[in-house]
């Protein structure tokens, strides 16, 4: 009963904090099609999305991103309907077209050195998680700080959100990417602990929980590339025609 009661709650509360409040503006004018043919197989995306839930990670994370898909498809494309793997609010894990987020600032985090054969496997665990519902525990905490924030200093935001209950069958969208890179043994921001007793100062890694990370921590990894698509297709300022004032 319980149970029941705590589903049924935690749609409504979904719902509610999916729809998007007035506000919000894309500052970046590149296209989706020059996004697109940036993309690679197991490339992350971050999204800085618009609405309610948005606006609480990204107050509890200090960050911009609110949001992360993994592109699970060689051949990119804005209108391919299973482009991206995601955890939606409501949907729960799903696919999505990359024109979906073409109203918000997206980046493009792309770890390195991966063969094939572990392109596959990261992306084949992803896709194995379709179905699966977003986690209602992180919707009530998320609800709770978007009610009322809290007066904490910015290293206690974080810790205070619980990112998941954990359970194997519920998914918020960072955790998906994240457990996805942890199969294949990808580094995130792990801890890390120096043998300064040896001549070579070996040093020793351990991964944090996937349930730990939120989507500012891709962008922050030392283990990601930035690709930023209006410089990889050669950016070349002499060429940016100056105006004298701005359009009124």
């Amino acid at each position: 009963m319980i149970a029941r009661v705590s589903r049924t709650v935690g749609k409504k509360l979904a719902s509610f904090l999916s729809k998007s409040p007035p506000g919000y503006r894309k500052i970046e004018n590149i296209s989706m099609d020059n996004i697109a043919s940036m993309l690679k197989l197991g490339d992350i995306i971050l999204v800085e999305g618009g609405t309610r839930i948005s606006s609480a990670i990204k107050y509890l994370t200090q960050s911009s991103w609110s949001h992360a898909c993994l592109c699970i498809k060689e051949t990119p494309s804005t209108q391919d309907p299973s482009m991206l793997v995601e955890a939606d609010l409501v949907d729960g894990v799903r696919t999505v077209r990359l024109d979906h987020y073409a109203g918000f600032n997206i980046r493009i985090c792309r770890p390195v050195n991966l063969s094939y054969e572990e392109k596959l496997k990261l992306v084949n665990f992803a896709k194995s998680k379709l179905g699966h519902q977003y986690d209602l525990k992180n919707i009530f905490d998320l609800m709770r700080y978007l009610i009322q924030k809290p007066m904490v200093p910015n290293r206690y935001r974080r810790a205070m959100l619980a990112l998941g209950s954990g359970e194997p069958t519920k998914a918020i969208c960072s955790t998906l990417v994240a457990e996805s890179f942890q199969v294949i043994d990808y580094p995130i921001l792990p801890f890390s602990r120096s043998d300064k007793s040896s001549e070579d100062k070996k040093v020793t890694y351990f991964k944090r929980h996937f349930t730990h990370f939120t989507p500012r921590d891709f962008d922050l990894s030392p283990y990601f590339e930035i690709i930023k698509p209006t410089i990889a297709l050669g950016f070349d300022f002499h060429k940016v025609e100056w105006q004298k004032s701005q359009p009124k």
